[in-house]
């Protein structure tokens, strides 16, 4: 081993998670803003193909269906996020929501009891599947894409135990609750609204210091202490619990349940969460850019559907307009951090 490999490797382990903290604010502003760029950009196209197609500006309808929309994906975007800052990748999010959303659809009464008791159950179902990943990644030692596909169809079998078939029913009430409106505002801007908030408290805690210390070198997190196994662990389990929370949405939404309706959620989210800016490689990002992300992908199919793109071709242009948006934001950086 050369000099330079040594100091380099003893000037890792002496970076602490305070050290690795500032880092992270000072990188994190660059892609947060490239992502709020591309969500304007997207806004303003979608209203003049809006206008150009309805004669009027979106109203009150609009805005609630496209927020309903985006805040299935935007829940599941965050619980990925935090898996990723780790470093790691979680693609058994689809199934959690469809094996949370069955469950909702089928047990779920109209009487305040039980929407609070099944909620309760919805969520620990969701924390206890995102829980057994992160102990089969720790201390099983398997990779993380492994574990999170096969525990991706085990999920699905179960979610088609508990609903065979497309049925169920959410209580009005409750769909009220989470995609109706506060007054005269949608109830899913003021969740959108609270989860920035609750982000903008998580990111002061130990405990997403120590997520963002892992992402950017694990070795030197251990080498100061910081419980490695424990965070990620935690990590996994509040990703399965904001998973479990993405499905009770989809099925308030819908009123009814699907045990195939959260799979494209899997993919969804991780597009959401590499538009807004978070690092594949862990250690960059923030749950902000992934809401921004998951508006964006929302956007994205209002503005095709207004440009009367065949629905069969959608997806194509999703993926297409995923890799430019990647591209441009990474030359954008590359340039920027040149310049300083």
């Amino acid at each position: 081993m050369s000099t330079t490999e040594t100091k380099s490797d003893v000037e890792r382990a002496q970076r602490t998670p305070a050290d690795l903290r500032l880092h992270y604010y000072g990188a994190q502003n660059v892609p947060l803003l490239l992502s709020i760029g591309i969500l304007v950009a997207m806004i303003m196209l979608y209203l003049i193909l809006f206008v150009l197609a309805q004669r009027r500006l979106p109203g009150s309808f609009e805005l609630s269906t496209t927020l309903n929309n985006t805040m299935s994906v935007g829940l599941a975007a965050v619980g990925q996020t935090l898996v990723v800052l780790t470093g790691g990748i979680d693609l058994s999010v689809g199934g959690i929501v469809d094996v949370t959303n069955s469950v909702a659809a089928q047990t779920m009464h109209d009487n305040p009891g039980s929407m609070l008791g099944i909620t309760l159950l919805v969520l620990a179902i969701g924390a206890g599947a995102g829980l057994i990943n992160g102990l089969l990644v720790t201390y099983g030692r398997l990779q993380p894409i492994i574990v999170t596909i096969a525990t991706l169809a085990i999920w699905q079998g179960v979610a088609l135990l508990v609903l065979p078939q497309q049925g169920g029913a959410i209580p009005p009430g409750f769909t009220n609750l989470l995609a109706g409106n506060i007054g005269i505002v949608p109830s899913s801007l003021v969740i959108f609204i609270l989860l920035i908030l609750l982000w903008q408290v998580l990111r002061r805690t130990r405990f997403l210091v120590t997520l963002y210390a892992i992402g950017n070198d694990e070795r030197a997190a251990r080498a100061n202490g910081v419980p490695v196994n424990l965070a990620k662990i935690g990590a996994y389990t509040v990703g399965g619990l904001f998973s479990g929370a993405a499905g009770l949405y989809l099925a308030a939404v819908a009123t009814s349940g699907d045990a195939t309706s959260g799979t494209p959620l899997t993919l969804t989210s991780i597009a959401a969460v590499v538009l807004g800016g978070v690092s594949l490689f862990g250690g960059r990002g923030s749950a902000v850019g992934s809401l921004v992300g998951a508006c964006i992908l929302t956007l994205l199919l209002n503005v095709l559907f207004f440009a009367g793109i065949n629905p069969q071709l959608q997806e194509f242009f999703q993926g297409l307009f995923l890799i430019l948006a990647v591209v441009a934001s990474t030359l954008v950086r590359r340039f920027l951090q040149s310049e300083r």
